[in-house]
């Protein structure tokens, strides 16, 4: 006998629930964007270019969350995407990861290029940026934060901005230095740093992103424990053949094949383990197996 529960749809849909945050920031990011550049551009600052660099990185990132929600919920006439496209949303995550750790080594490599070197640099333009960019970056991180905990697209977008921000910091901090010293020179270290931090955040995004597109067990669930919760439903003799995964944020899936006493009624079974998964471990989308404790059917399973 066999048997499955489940829930899904855009109303659940973390990423969707957040797109118009999601495009907000794009609009605000954008815009300040070419301002930096340019400003960039006429200073000569490194710290400054890297910043701007690192924008046009969260220009597509920002982009790429927004498309990526859109494709999420658009419907399949294929019938070919039997979990849906929800996993777009995971590779504009792994897009963003990789447009940081372009975008650090890019800055490291400049800045390590630079020592040594005469460079002209202007603090009054990296002052005055920095600290627009700096109100910006604070505006925008206020709009994703909420979105960040539960959407690991709109969590990519997020630590992009949270990045910037930084940059924007150092940007202040770097001009105020070269205003103070008269020294260029810290132009570069500063900037040198921004490139390590942002190298560090996307290291510890990628870990995430992995993790779900590797098809591990969703952080903080153990499955052990899922496998003696479901060996405690009344009638259920043995567990095995479990699987556990996230299809994206905030939609954990589960398989599984109980077997069961004789003469036991599985559709009663079916439900309680369902609501054990559902509310125990926030697994809203299972497949469950329900077997008689005689059926011999899962030993030619080949792996």
């Amino acid at each position: 006998m066999s048997g499955h529960s489940h829930s899904h749809g855009a109303g659940g849909h973390a990423g969707g629930r957040h797109r118009w945050r999601l495009a907000v920031s794009f609009g605000l990011i954008g815009s300040y964007f070419l301002v930096e550049l340019a400003y960039g551009l006429l200073s000569g600052s490194l710290a400054l270019l890297s910043d701007a660099g690192h924008m046009a990185a969260d220009v597509v990132a920002l982009g790429a969350a927004l498309v990526a929600t859109r494709i999420a919920t658009r419907s399949d006439p294929t019938g070919r995407r039997t979990y849906g496209s929800y996993r777009a949303e995971v590779f504009a995550s792994l897009l963003s990861v990789l447009l940081m750790l372009g975008v650090a080594v890019y800055v490291v490599v400049e800045a390590i290029g630079r020592i040594g070197a005469d460079a002209e640099v202007s603090s009054g333009p990296m002052l005055v940026v920095g600290a627009i960019g700096l109100v910006v970056n604070l505006v925008a991180l206020f709009l994703l934060r909420s979105g960040a905990a539960e959407s690991l697209n709109v969590k990519g977008a997020y630590m992009e901005v949270v990045a910037d921000t930084a940059g924007s910091v150092g940007v202040i901090v770097a001009g105020w230095l070269v205003a103070a010293t008269g020294q260029p020179v810290w132009d570069t270290v500063v900037a040198l740093a921004i490139g390590v931090f942002v190298a560090v955040r996307a290291i510890a995004l990628g870990r995430e992103v992995l993790a779900v597109l590797g098809q591990q067990a969703p952080a903080g669930m153990e499955p052990a424990a899922v496998a003696d919760d479901l060996a405690a439903v009344d009638g259920v003799r043995d567990v095995h053949d479990l699987h556990l995964w996230t299809l994206t944020s905030g939609m954990h899936v589960a398989t599984a094949h109980l077997v069961t006493d004789d003469h036991t009624d599985g559709h009663d079974v079916l439900d309680r383990a369902g609501d054990l998964l559902r509310e125990r471990h926030g697994v809203a989308h299972a497949t469950l197996q329900v077997e008689p404790v005689g059926h011999v059917g899962c030993d030619k399973l080949g792996w």
